[in-house]
């Protein structure tokens, strides 16, 4: 399936799974061996070029029907001070995640979040703001790090993928909005504005 893949996407972005397709809600697979590192490299590279192309911050192997352990992440996009200030949002360089696993270590926040797999919403999703990760990168190094803030954020949205979870799953279904809705209305740093006029409860310190 993967070289199937990559010789029909090769120098170019892989196409979405969509939310329905039973490989989003199936566990997916630990990676073991049963790839080379060759072709686990040059899956990742069609993971962050489909990532780029699609204007996301990170992309799970079953969004693009893959059932394995593995993510991109990334985040280099301009956004207002205040608007990074308040989501911890700091500039994430491209990286990816083998086998990956989060604990909670801080109180949950919440924040606006999409999908690509869920094309066209966003909704508020409570989540710890810093979490203990684990994960092996593509030469097999196992890292454990500290992440907190919106990095922490991704990195938990795209683990979740990797167990059958999409963000949706884990929101605040009362703030669910259309893209165009959130653009236009509530797009503040902080969701509270939207909390206060659609009727959801915030956690108390990001008010």
């Amino acid at each position: 399936m993967i070289v199937e893949i990559l010789d029909k996407c090769r120098g170019g972005a892989a196409p979405l799974t969509s939310m329905g397709d039973p490989v989003l809600r199936r566990p997916a697979d630990p990676v073991t061996g049963q790839i080379d590192t060759t072709l686990l490299k040059e899956l990742s590279e069609l993971m962050l070029a489909t990532m780029h192309a699609t204007h996301g911050v990170g992309l799970a192997a079953p969004q693009i029907g893959i059932p394995l352990r593995i993510a991109v992440i990334g985040d280099t996009a301009e956004v207002p001070e205040d608007v990074a200030a308040a989501r911890k949002r700091i500039p994430v360089p491209d990286y990816t995640i083998i086998n990956p696993m989060y604990t909670a270590e801080r109180d949950s926040v919440g924040f606006y979040e999409g999908c690509l797999s869920l094309p066209g919403y966003q909704a508020v999703v409570p989540r710890p703001e810093t979490v203990h990760a684990e994960y092996e990168d593509l030469d097999g190094v196992r890292h454990v790090e500290r992440i907190t803030g919106w990095p922490a954020r991704i990195f938990q949205h795209e683990t979740d993928h990797l167990v059958g979870t999409i963000y949706i799953d884990k929101a605040l279904t009362r703030s669910l909005a259309s893209n165009e809705m959130y653009k236009s209305r509530w797009a503040q740093p902080t969701p509270a504005q939207a909390a206060e006029a659609l009727g959801f409860p915030l956690p108390q310190h990001i008010r």
